[in-house]
């Protein structure tokens, strides 16, 4: 599996069977046509609740990979909020919505810590943090393919300059929302040097990029390290992705 810049649609395995959907943004950008559901958005998480957009009136489920599961209405503003059970470790969940008899599953897997951090992982993308907007880097993803993207966070329309061990690599525009996506170029294993740059803002982290070990405990493999919170997961293509929810 290639890290690309934009999250491929597969099939979602570990915590819940379903489409995943690329679309982006709050359940009320995409005009509802006859048939087709939006799929449920996490959009923040803070004070530990996770808060997002859907359908109101639907019913969203956030469950975890050994089947436990919560459930919300959405509201009639369209928003829903869980809170998670405290944990002593990291966890995954998926999330997906039922209206009218319909069932969509959201795009990605949401991660939660018991540190507070939180992001949407994507398979084939870079995650989303979802605890904080600061302006830098929030995620660096990595494949075994040596695919690599790093996220974050940065003033809406800002330049976004890249530096991988030194070394200019790549540049990228924030989106409206003020959040950033980029592919960087093939990236071998070992220590890197990841550097950020742009209007008013700089940042800078160390990374490890040793492939990830086989999952064989669950969907789930996760540890803290220098540069923040690594979460090996598995992707609904059956590959391993690593994600580092940077410091």
């Amino acid at each position: 599996m290639r890290i690309a810049a934009v999250a491929a649609v597969l099939t979602l395995a570990a915590c819940g069977r379903g489409a995943d959907n690329p679309a982006e943004g709050a359940a009320g950008d995409r005009p509802e046509a006859a048939g087709y559901l939006s799929p449920p958005v996490a959009a923040a998480f803070a004070g530990g609740l996770l808060s997002g957009s859907g359908a109101p009136g639907a019913r969203v489920r956030l469950a975890s990979p050994g089947g436990a599961a919560q459930f919300a209405e959405v509201a009639s503003d369209g928003r829903w909020t869980f809170r998670p059970p405290p944990a002593q470790e990291p966890r995954i969940y998926g999330l997906s919505m039922t209206s009218g008899g319909r069932t969509v599953q959201a795009q990605g897997y949401v991660l939660v810590s018991p540190r507070g951090q939180a992001a949407l992982l994507r398979a084939g993308g870079g995650s989303r943090r979802l605890d904080r907007q600061a302006a830098g880097l929030g995620a660096f993803d990595y494949d075994r393919g040596g695919g690599a993207v790093i996220s974050g966070a940065a003033p809406a329309g800002a330049v976004v300059l890249v530096r991988l061990d030194g070394r200019q690599v790549a540049e990228g525009r924030a989106d409206a929302a003020g959040r950033f996506t980029i592919a960087l170029p093939p990236i071998g294993g070992g220590g890197h040097r990841l550097e950020v740059q742009g209007d008013g803002f700089e940042d800078e982290a160390s990374v490890d990029t040793r492939p990830a070990e086989p999952l064989v405990g669950g969907p789930l493999r996760s540890q803290f390290s220098g540069a923040g919170l690594r979460a090996d997961w598995l992707t609904p293509g059956g590959g391993v992705q690593t994600t580092v929810l940077i410091d």
